[in-house]
């Protein structure tokens, strides 16, 4: 069966990457299920996984794809974390996970790793200089481990409801290898906007993005076409760009996955 699914779709999963959380690697069945399959990685490190483990556990998990020549990419922490808070106690901790995380770039070699802004209108507009200047401070040395390592540093959309806050960062930090990537899921689920606005105010620094689909009320993360977003649309319009960004498939189940590659299939999205 891993087999058949591998050479019916070999065409689009060596064109993307699809997350994989770094604990269920590690647990043996997905990253099974990836090797087999020939399928590239976008190693998500939320959770624990940065406190709990040594260099020598991302290495072995590393090691796996490279042995197979299997590109991946990195998919910083979020949860709980505030690149831009004004708690310091808070902030130092989430300095050091990022810090934690930015540091296995020389592991991993990766294309690309994804990071979110952190802001939330409710909580940040209010007092918007003085989170863009602390996430400044956050993001310039962690900007700069990624440039000795020749990786791009992407901030994801995620609960920002306009793009004019990636748009000011993005112009404040004014690094080449900065770039924006666009999550499908998020503009239908948090902005409520749909893409357009995203792609005309940022379409300077696309550089990836996250595919998935959902009601446009929850995040949830299921297959491309079972939802509100307008794929066709979208990645018509994508081809006009001067550069493609990397793709990163976003399912939260196996069924969703394959689900998702048939509909590219079909569609001839890429």
């Amino acid at each position: 069966m891993a087999n058949s699914i591998n050479q019916q779709y070999s065409q689009i999963t060596s064109k993307c990457f699809i997350n994989a959380p770094f604990e269920q690697l590690l647990e043996g069945r997905l990253l099974k299920l990836f090797l087999t399959n020939q399928l590239q990685p976008e190693i998500g490190l939320e959770g624990k996984c940065l406190w709990d483990h040594k260099t020598a556990a991302f290495q072995k998990i590393a090691d796996s794809f490279f042995k197979q020549d299997l590109k991946c990419t990195l998919h910083a922490p979020f949860f709980d974390l505030v690149p831009g808070g004004s708690d310091r106690r808070i902030l130092e901790v989430t300095r050091e996970k990022l810090t934690r995380a930015f540091a296995l770039l020389k592991v991993f070699q990766p294309a690309s790793i994804v990071c979110h802004l952190g802001f939330e209108e409710n909580k940040h507009r209010g007092k918007f200089d003085n989170w863009l200047s602390t996430s400044l401070e956050t993001w310039h040395p962690l900007l700069d481990i990624a440039d000795q390592a020749g990786t791009r540093v992407m901030f994801e959309n995620t609960y920002e409801i306009t793009p004019d806050v990636h748009r000011e960062l993005f112009e404040k930090l004014d690094a080449p290898h900065l770039g924006f990537c666009l999550d499908t899921g998020h503009v239908s689920a948090f902005a409520h906007t749909g893409w357009h606005p995203w792609l005309n105010e940022l379409s300077p620094w696309l550089g990836q993005l996250h595919l998935h689909d959902n009601d446009g009320i929850g995040d949830n993360h299921i297959a491309l076409g079972q939802g509100i977003f307008d794929f066709v649309e979208f990645f018509n319009s994508l081809h006009n760009q001067p550069v493609f960004p990397l793709l990163t498939l976003e399912p939260h189940s196996e069924d969703d996955l394959w689900q998702s590659l048939a509909y590219i299939q079909e569609k001839n999205l890429f």
